[in-house]
């Protein structure tokens, strides 16, 4: 219940939500920065997340359907990566973040898109993700 004093500013709500995604910390080192208790930092977060998942969630946090593998595979042929459905790199920091995918998951349950590409003669029916050294 309001008890006639101002609250938070969505600025800083959202500054305490951001800088916690962005930088990976806890709310206890965001509440001095933006003067809000810890909890209120947690709860900004948790309703920013919560916002963004049902604002963009139908468009963009998704499975990928028929027409989003289409084009990645359109895309990527142009680059001339016939076949590849995306990369990943040491951006991705850590190993368990693959082993957390549910795009991964997808794959290894076999639940592939079907993707059908010719490289020197040789027919595939299996996209592929180009990877660097870090990941087998």
């Amino acid at each position: 219940m309001p008890l006639g004093k101002l609250g938070f500013s969505s600025y800083q709500k959202c500054t305490a939500a951001i800088r916690m995604l962005a930088y990976g910390i806890p709310g206890n080192l965001v509440d001095e920065y933006v003067r809000m208790s810890e909890f209120t930092c947690l709860l900004s977060l948790y309703n920013f997340c919560k916002v963004v998942m049902a604002v963009f969630g139908p468009e963009y946090l998704r499975q990928p359907n028929a027409a989003d593998t289409k084009r990645l595979l359109a895309s990527n042929a142009v680059r001339g990566f016939s076949g590849m459905l995306g990369k990943i790199n040491c951006s991705h920091n850590d190993i368990n973040v693959l082993q957390r995918s549910p795009v991964f998951a997808r794959l290894v349950e076999g639940h592939s898109p079907p993707v059908n590409f010719e490289i020197n003669g040789h027919q595939y029916n299996k996209g592929y993700y180009l990877a660097d050294g870090i990941y087998s």
